[in-house]
């Protein structure tokens, strides 16, 4: 098991958060994932990882797996300006995730940071999430846990306890 894999299931038991992890072969994509999570009874996420144009933001979209999400409209929705995908690098240094592995478990690498750089709002955090309303009626979702050689499944109630306890911002947000 991969250390990035232990460290996301190392913090949900240290905070009480149940979980089952499924392992599967590294799934980058939607389309190769669907696959392995057909007999996994969750609602699946797709997650996309953005900067906007000065490059001082970076935003988390979670959204359910078979929705399309067309950059410009998330742009109207959000109200955030032009946004971009944020680079590899971005995404290491804000959520210690690498492509194809995009998860709101990174967020747990956006925690405890002592210096305040232009990337930090004004919460210490340096990335707002944005979160599918529709999601609010899924009983358990499921997200890589930092790692696509697996998908980690909790409910809805201690999604919303991990957010908690991250401290950041996020948004429902209506996604067509």
């Amino acid at each position: 098991m991969s250390s990035k894999i232990e460290k996301v299931e190392k913090f949900l038991e240290t905070h009480g958060i149940d979980y089952v992890t499924h392992h599967h072969p590294p799934l980058p994509t939607i389309e190769l994932a669907l696959e392995y999570w057909k007999n996994i009874d969750s609602t699946h996420c797709k997650n996309l990882f953005f900067r906007n144009h000065k490059g001082n933001r970076h935003y988390l979209v979670v959204f359910e797996c078979h929705k399309e999400l067309g950059i410009h409209a998330l742009e109207k929705s959000l109200k955030q300006g032009k946004l971009s995908f944020a680079s590899p690098e971005r995404m290491e240094r804000c959520l210690g995730l690498l492509p194809g592995s995009v998860s709101p478990f990174g967020l747990i690498n956006d925690m405890g940071h002592q210096e305040m750089t232009k990337e930090h709002f004004e919460n210490g955090h340096r990335v707002k999430l944005f979160l599918d309303a529709d999601l609010q009626n899924a009983e358990r979702l499921s997200f890589h846990p930092c790692d696509n050689t697996a998908s980690t499944v909790i409910s809805n109630a201690d999604f919303i306890r991990f957010l908690e306890i991250w401290g950041g911002e996020y948004e429902w947000i209506n996604v067509e």
